[in-house]
């Protein structure tokens, strides 16, 4: 038996990628919390967003709004599968979270920094969701 097939080895892959899994769905979690907020502040015609004259991508504030609050719903619900390890959580993570990094670049040149950070986040949920094995998470 090789030290790659020890018992000790096989835990530590299950616990690697467990917690793979659970670090996207508390980052997956975290990051449809702020879309639900950023979404009701744009719904609410709130004086916190500025607008960006003459750019490509030029939105209603409100449709913004419901936008990044459906989004931010809809990554909460998977989280809480992700918290399951669940197969159909982790597909749907990765596409809402590549739906998330694509709302952020739209909204890149009103918020820069925030727009930055949450595709970070989302970057680092597509990776974690991507790197664990089906076999290795234990579905």
């Amino acid at each position: 038996m090789t030290a790659t097939h020890t018992p000790r080895a096989h835990s530590a892959k299950y616990a690697w990628a467990g917690g793979l899994t659970v670090f996207a769905a508390v980052m997956l979690t975290i990051a449809g919390l702020l879309d639900v907020f950023r979404g009701i502040m744009a719904i609410a015609e709130d004086d916190v967003f500025v607008a960006t004259p003459d750019y490509v991508f030029e939105f209603d504030l409100t449709g913004w709004g419901w936008v990044h609050l459906a989004l931010g719903v809809v990554a909460v619900i998977i989280s809480l599968g992700l918290y399951q390890a669940a197969l159909w959580a982790r597909i749907a993570g990765v596409a809402v979270a590549a739906l998330v990094i694509i709302a952020n670049f739209l909204s890149l040149p009103y918020y820069p920094v925030w727009s930055v950070i949450m595709i970070a986040i989302s970057g680092f949920v597509i990776w974690a969701l991507c790197v664990a094995r089906r076999d290795d998470v234990g579905l």
